[in-house]
């Protein structure tokens, strides 16, 4: 597993790096095909997902344990919390927590047609919140319900291959199709944690310039970034997930909550406060519409939009669904299905409608009013916003700091997540091999931002890869959705349930035919004795 995944990361490393033209020119002629001919799937196979995560936190299914029956969990709530979000979209939100509002508000996806500026703000909200609350968390929860009922339940090896056990059988799980699913979901990781590498290095570089201290930064600067915070990381994967991972992500969510509020207090306090109710029940009020955008619906410019937008979204979340996956199923053990599902889907959908609140209506109050300045970049605007408020030396500075955390802890995640596929599922993968992944990880990343370049734009290559690397993927998901569903259908908890009901069934009939009155039902011991059974009904 090692050996033939570790190669073909490092063919296409090297394939970037020697033939970034070759690898630009393939990759957009794969992008084309697969965003005309496969993008239905992409929108159906999200909301399908959200449905199934639901039903299975509010059904029967939902108090069974991810492990043994009464067992506790790992880590303190406040920690298992913090941990998930900041593997599971920390420098997402970084980047896009203005930038995407802003660009909705300035240009509304196609199909809508806000009259003022208020409506521009719904619209700009509603698809915001449709592209980062439950959408991409029920996504990573379907990937890590399968995984840790699969370890912690059933005790197999902590594999994607190890959950298809059921659907498959052991033989073919632990064989050839076990190892092509262990291979893909090592690959959509690179891609899906490289993507998010990228976006970071990005807005770290746009900092630089920000603070004057480089005036044109590049490619080549973008590059070294990668590089020092790859160093920096490595020092944390060899701390162990307790230790290292824990540490950095309580660190990143107090300074998070920090910029948040500064920027809530010194900013349009009102317009935020006024937003959080307004976006919220306009997602909920244009979720159809928002689920059903197709290149089908129509108008100019719909497939290029989804592409950049939707689509995208989608197939990063599902590409890092490997490792964050994996990572929220290693720190979840001795939850519920119904606690893990609350807290992975609700809680980080509750924090994202509010920091895009803050940060999304300070932007566009900021737009509105013509106070923002010329730095359009998708990296520069959160920058951009900062800068009209005291203290922009400090903020800026606690930005990049910010996203250097997310990038260590990312990385950090992605890495051990990595380790444990291309060793057989190992709790804790040698430390050489996380720190492989990690490295190549981030030369990933600095490829896709050289195949970005090549075309003008950074970002585009780091969308266009990570869209084609999660492509197989979704048969993944969609295979793991049904196998999970057969090892639940016979999971002890429900296996007794069923039993006690047919025989509760079977005395019902039973009274019926021996009395022609009233008769009780009991279940335990049977009359006169000191531990006579309790009675559960009457008929």
């Amino acid at each position: 597993m090692f050996g033939v995944t570790a190669a073909l990361t490092l063919a296409f490393v090297v394939w970037g790096a020697v033939a970034t033209d070759s690898l630009t020119s393939v990759s957009d002629t794969l992008l084309g095909g697969l965003i005309h001919n496969g993008g239905w799937a992409f929108m159906l196979a999200a909301s399908a997902f959200v449905v199934f995560a639901l039903w299975l936190a509010v059904s029967r299914y939902g108090r069974i344990h991810l492990g043994k029956e009464g067992e506790t969990p790992e880590f303190r709530t406040v920690s298992w919390v913090a941990m998930m979000f900041s593997a599971g979209m920390g420098i997402g939100l970084m980047f896009y927590g203005v930038s995407e509002p802003l660009s909705h508000y300035i240009a509304p996806p196609p199909g809508t047609s806000p009259a003022n500026s208020g409506e521009r703000m719904e619209t700009a909200m509603a698809t915001t919140l449709f592209h980062w609350t439950l959408h991409p968390w029920a996504i990573y929860a379907v990937v890590g319900l399968g995984i840790a009922y699969s370890t912690f339940r059933k005790r197999r090896r902590q594999t994607m291959s190890a959950v298809f056990t059921p659907l498959i059988g052991e033989r073919h799980a632990n064989g050839g199709v076990g190892r092509a699913i262990d291979v893909l979901a090592i690959v959509a990781t690179v891609f899906g944690s490289a993507a998010s590498l990228g976006l970071g290095a990005l807005q770290i570089g746009s900092g630089v310039q920000k603070l004057d201290w480089m005036d044109h930064p590049g490619t080549g600067l973008l590059v070294t970034i990668i590089a020092v915070l790859t160093l920096a990381f490595v020092v944390s994967a060899v701390s162990g997930v307790e230790r290292g991972i824990q540490w950095l992500s309580n660190t990143n969510m107090v300074l998070a909550l920090v910029l948040a509020v500064f920027v809530f207090v010194v900013g349009p306090t009102i317009v935020v406060l006024d937003l959080i109710p307004t976006s919220a029940f306009a997602y909920l009020g244009e979720l159809p519409d928002l689920a059903g955008r197709t290149e089908a619906s129509g108008g100019d410019g719909v497939a290029d939009w989804l592409g950049s937008w939707t689509v995208f979204y989608w197939a990063w979340w599902i590409s890092w669904t490997p490792f964050v996956g994996m990572f929220i199923a290693r720190i979840s053990r001795g939850r519920t299905i119904r606690q893990f599902v609350g807290g992975v889907i609700l809680v980080p959908s509750t924090v994202s409608l509010i920091w895009f609140a803050v940060f999304g209506g300070t932007a566009m109050k900021m737009q509105e009013r013509h106070q923002l300045g010329d730095d359009t970049s998708p990296e520069g605007r959160l920058f951009s916003v900062l800068q009209e408020y005291p203290a922009a030396t400090v903020t800026t500075l606690l930005v990049m700091i910010l996203v250097g955390i997310f990038f260590v802890s990312g990385a950090d995640a992605a890495s051990i997540v990595m380790g444990t596929l291309s060793q057989q599922g190992a709790l804790e993968p040698g430390r050489f091999v996380v720190v492989f992944w990690g490295a190549v990880t981030g030369a990933v990343a600095a490829i896709m931002l050289l195949v970005g370049s090549g075309q003008g734009d950074a970002l585009t290559g780091l969308q266009n890869l990570t869209i084609l690397a999660a492509a197989p993927f979704v048969l993944v998901m969609t295979g793991m959705c049904v196998a999970l569903m057969r090892d639940l259908r016979k999971d002890p908890i429900i296996v007794r349930e069923e039993m006690a009901g047919e025989a509760v069934e079977a005395a019902v009939i039973e009274g019926h035919k021996r009395y022609d009155g009233d008769f009780e039902i009991r279940i335990g011991p049977g009359p006169g004795t000191e531990t006579e059974g309790d009675p559960i009904g009457k008929h």
